[in-house]
């Protein structure tokens, strides 16, 4: 190569190094620039960030402390650690203040080592006697940062704090010993201290068992909550308490009021019990089941009602495990497909309307009244109601109610029921037929109103329609009394109408045609007054007749008495003749007596003289006036009188007037050898007189007439004999009995009551 070209090759490759290192010194030149703007940037932003600390740590007075090792000084806050020294009682350096603080009490100190020798973060509240520090400690790397802060500088609850002071529910802080370190003002006023310093001194709190709380909550490090019941200003007061664990070394907590929670539940429960009490009095069956359809209350009925276990029912069981058990025990209705039937039933769960009653007949002969509802708290409300006797009573007064009806149908008195509310009820055909309209009229009208407008054409009377709707509407009782008058038609018919108020509080109405009974009252009337005529004219006739008779009976017996009076002038003849007309005159005089006797009972105008009477006398006094006859007869007369016969009240003449005619039919009845006794005896219910014969006796088709008028004239005389007897015997309060076999005698028993006798006795007592 020539030097020429290896000149210009070395001129070229010198140029080319030139211009790459002029690029390269260009491009380093470049970077640096860009590097150094970089570098100016983030210088301006530490500067920023250092001024924007320093500007926060001017904000703030507490004091930093970093300790590495053994040494510990002051980062920044001198005022906040002279404050803290101040409170201390120490020197204003940060190792005497941190010595000082370990010094006030032992877990401080603890706290405080585990910092510098595990790097274990620490907050705890230091309490002296010139004010409170908060103490905050955190690790970085080799070294302690700790945090000195006046209390009153580092108000618990931050900003947060003022608002927590206006609650009204109290509100407040402690530390790990349970001491006070912050509390709202409803806290102040429920401890009775006017401020903090006020509590700390007084050693006041809110309640011990809040503070057991807080304490429990500060060892386990997790929330607590507990329910208490504080007195607050004289009043009980409930509280539901939280409380939560703050930092490392304090609790918070808050107490809410509750009281007022708890009373309504309180309430609540005890609705509820008395709501549980009245199901349990109802004598329908009720159960609850819940949303998730299982059993939540039953009542005592229904347990008796499905005859279920008590434990079981206790277990709560589904709705559908009830429906289960209850077919295995053939106790639901019969269907043939269960399965389909029992979705049916789960399906009102989803229903919130109220589901139709339903009625079930089971297999043992219950009808029952199934009701299904929403229960307002979720689930379903069962009812259950046993109807079979309801249905039985319902079928019953349905008969009864048809028979009512057939009944008042053939009555012949119109009879119409009105309700209270004036509807009518039911009516009869005699209805009907009475007032000529016809049941559809009837049913159309339907009221009380539009009734009597049918039957105001025959009945013009208004004020007795009006008087007989007071008797259907009026709700006073007084006003709806019994009613009953008469009224006359325009076709002339006397009617008789009548209102009854019924037990239901319906009224009864009744018409009936008295028109032929008055007029047959009126013929009965003017019959009676015939009848009374005529017992007049026959007294007046009987007492003409008797004065008639006994005026010639008088001068038979007068003239017989003289020609007796003559004695043996007579022939014997003569004298028997005589005998049978005095004989003849006395017995037709006995029977005139009889006759005006008689005839004086049944017009009522005989009086009974009553006296003291000795019963053993009277039977002896009528002894004697027939023991000639019986004897003459070759009978015998025996007299039998109870010691104790004692005396009755009775009239003398009247009774021994019986007990002559008793003795004069045995004597008549007795034949030669017979025995008529004549007896007397006291018995529980007064004195019984007897007299007995040993004759022919009374036939058994005789006996029941034996006392009838006029039956004994087949044996002489008018036959009022023993007519008459049994008309005495009554006066007196007394009867008379036969007792005979036809040839065997008869025998006569006159019983006098008890009373009589009684009167007697008292009678006597008063006199003596």
């Amino acid at each position: 190569m020539a030097a020429s070209d290896i000149a210009f090759a070395a001129a070229a490759g010198a140029t080319a190094l030139a211009l790459s290192t002029t690029l390269w010194t260009w491009r380093f030149r470049r970077r640096a620039e860009a590097r150094a703007g970089d570098l100016e940037a983030r210088l301006a932003a530490v500067q920023a960030a250092l001024s924007e600390a320093e500007a926060a740590t001017a904000a703030f007075e507490g004091a930093l402390v970093a300790v590495e090792g053994e040494e510990a000084r002051l980062v920044w806050g001198d005022e906040a650690l002279e404050t803290a020294a101040a409170a201390l009682e120490v020197e204003a350096d940060s190792a005497s203040v941190l010595q000082a603080v370990a010094r006030i009490a032992p877990e401080y100190g603890v706290k405080l080592r585990t910092l510098l020798e595990r790097g274990e973060p620490c907050r705890f509240l230091v309490q002296t006697s010139r004010g409170a520090l908060v103490v905050e400690g955190r690790p970085s790397g080799a070294i302690a940062w700790v945090r000195i802060t006046p209390a009153g500088d580092a108000v618990p609850g931050g900003k947060f704090a003022g608002l927590a002071d206006r609650l009204p529910n109290p509100a407040w802080i402690t530390d790990g010993r349970g001491a006070l370190v912050w509390a709202n003002r409803a806290w102040l006023e429920a401890a009775e201290a006017t401020s903090l310093d006020d509590a700390r001194a007084k050693n006041a709190t809110f309640d011990r068992g809040a503070d057991a709380l807080l304490s429990e909550a500060f060892q386990l490090r997790a929330r607590r909550e507990g329910f208490r019941w504080v007195t607050v200003g004289g009043q009980r007061r409930a509280y539901r308490v939280a409380a939560e664990p703050v930092g490392e070394d304090e609790v918070a907590a808050f107490a809410i009021d509750v009281t007022e929670v708890e009373e309504n539940r309180e309430a609540l429960r005890r609705h509820v019990a008395a709501h549980d009490e009245t199901l349990n009095h109802l004598a329908d069956a009720v159960a609850i089941f819940g949303p998730e359809k299982r059993l939540s209350y039953h009542n005592t009925a229904f347990q008796e009602l499905w005859a279920l276990e008590a434990g079981w029912l206790a277990e709560r069981p589904t709705h559908g495990e009830l429906l289960d058990r209850l077919r295995q025990r053939r106790r639901l209705p019969e269907t043939v497909e269960y399965t389909k039937w029992k979705a049916a039933e789960l399906e009102f769960y989803g229903s919130t309307a109220v589901a139709p009653d339903d009625l079930w007949s089971l297999p043992d002969g219950r009808t029952l009244r199934v009701v299904r509802q929403p229960h307002p708290m979720g689930g379903l409300l069962l009812l259950f109601s046993d109807i079979t006797g309801e249905l039985k009573l319902r079928a019953q007064y349905n008969a009864l109610i048809q028979v009512q009806k057939a009944t008042l149908d053939k009555l012949n008195d119109a009879v119409a029921v009105f309700g209270s509310d004036g509807r009518l009820r039911l009516h009869n055909e005699a209805f009907e037929r009475f007032w000529n309209v016809t049941g559809e009229q009837i049913g159309e009208a339907g009221d009380f109103d539009r009734v009597a407008e049918l039957c105001r054409p025959l009945l013009h009377d208004a004020a007795l329609w009006t008087e007989l709707k007071g008797k259907v509407a009026d709700t006073d009782p007084q006003a709806r009394a019994p009613m009953t008058g008469e009224a006359r038609t325009s076709d002339r018919r006397v009617v008789a109408y009548q209102s009854r108020p019924l037990p239901d509080g319906a009224t009864l109405i009744g018409f009936d045609d008295v028109t032929a009974t008055k007029e047959l009252v009126r013929a009965l009337e003017q019959r009676s007054a015939a009848l009374v005529e005529a017992e007049r004219l026959k007294r007046d006739f009987v007492g003409n007749v008797s004065y008639e008779l006994r005026t010639p009976l008088t001068t038979i017996v007068g003239y017989s008495e003289l020609l007796e009076a003559q004695g043996a002038a007579l022939p014997d003849r003569a004298r028997n003749h005589l005998g049978a007309i005095k004989t003849a005159a006395a017995q037709l005089a006995r029977s005139i007596d009889d006759v005006l006797d008689m005839a004086q009972i049944d017009a009522g105008e005989m009086a009974l003289a009553i006296e003291d009477v000795a019963v053993c006398d009277a039977l002896e006094a009528a002894a004697s006036r027939v023991r000639a006859e019986i004897e003459g007869r070759g009978g015998a007369l025996v007299v039998s009188c109870a010691a104790d016969a004692g005396t009755i009240r009775a009239d003398a003449r009247r009774l021994g007037q019986a007990l002559d005619h008793l003795l004069d039919n045995a004597a008549r009845a007795t034949a030669a050898g017979g025995v008529v006794t004549l007896a007397a005896e006291r018995t529980a219910s007064g004195v019984q007189l007897t007299v007995r014969d040993t004759g022919r006796g009374i036939p058994y088709h005789q006996q029941a007439h034996v006392f009838d008028r006029f039956v004994g004239r087949d044996r002489g005389g008018p036959g009022l004999g023993l007519a008459l007897v049994k008309a005495l015997v009554e006066l007196h309060g007394g009867w008379v009995a036969l007792q005979s076999e036809p040839g065997a005698g008869a025998t006569f028993t006159v019983h006098l009551p008890e009373s009589v006798a009684a009167s007697a006795a008292q009678e006597a007592a008063l006199i003596s």
